[in-house]
């Protein structure tokens, strides 16, 4: 079993991205280390060029069954399990390099929408267990997370792509740990995330 584990860097707006630090913890979690499954992680500068350049890369060296996406939505006060990614951009917002789309979709002419092979009930539960909140949700936005939700859906689409596909968005956290309902701690974000790729490794060998 092979995990692909992506997170953020910064971007305008968010000098600090704790999906960059989360991925890494995962990626060295010993408990994780039991599971008999290989991870990789990786942490994509936030542009849509380092997207399109280390994806493909990352695919084809890894062949994860799983891939495992982690992304800030600052606004947010839970973790949001994404189910589908949109075709769509914004040309508002640029880049950490400074580009904005010049076009308004990702893919010209293609289907409006692409399902995530999420798993995303199962996920849900975990990260609830873990004692964070959840809950699907259906618009990943039109920024770099959802560029990257449609481009890891084109790739599970594919044969021999990963069984499972999901996109985690989480809220920025907090330094100490945090009662039920207030913003997550860094610690307990780990404790979700792991509890969230273990559901993931269920759900791939179920597939």
């Amino acid at each position: 079993m092979n995990i692909l584990l992506t997170g953020f860097g910064p971007f305008p707006g968010a000098p600090f991205n704790p999906t960059a630090q989360l991925v890494e913890r995962l990626d060295r979690n010993r408990r994780l280390a039991l599971l008999s499954a290989k991870r990789t992680s990786h942490v994509f500068r936030t542009s849509y060029q380092a997207v399109d350049d280390d994806l493909p890369k990352l695919l084809a060296r890894t062949k994860p069954d799983i891939l495992l996406m982690f992304g800030l939505a600052g606004r947010s006060r839970n973790l949001r399990i994404e189910t589908r990614a949109r075709n769509a951009l914004s040309r508002r917002l640029p880049d950490a390099a400074g580009r904005r789309p010049t076009a308004r979709t990702i893919a010209p002419g293609a289907d409006a929408t692409l399902p995530l092979r999420a798993a995303a009930q199962r996920l849900i539960r975990a990260a609830r267990s873990a004692g964070a909140n959840a809950a699907p949700s259906r618009d990943a936005g039109r920024y770099l997370c959802n560029y990257l939700c449609w481009r890891a859906a084109e790739a599970a689409a594919r044969p021999g792509g990963p069984k499972i596909a999901a996109f985690v968005h989480v809220p920025m956290v907090r330094a100490t740990n945090c009662r039920r309902g207030e913003p997550l701690s860094f610690d307990q974000l780990v404790r979700a995330g792991e509890a969230i790729v273990r559901a993931a490794i269920t759900a791939a060998r179920i597939t």
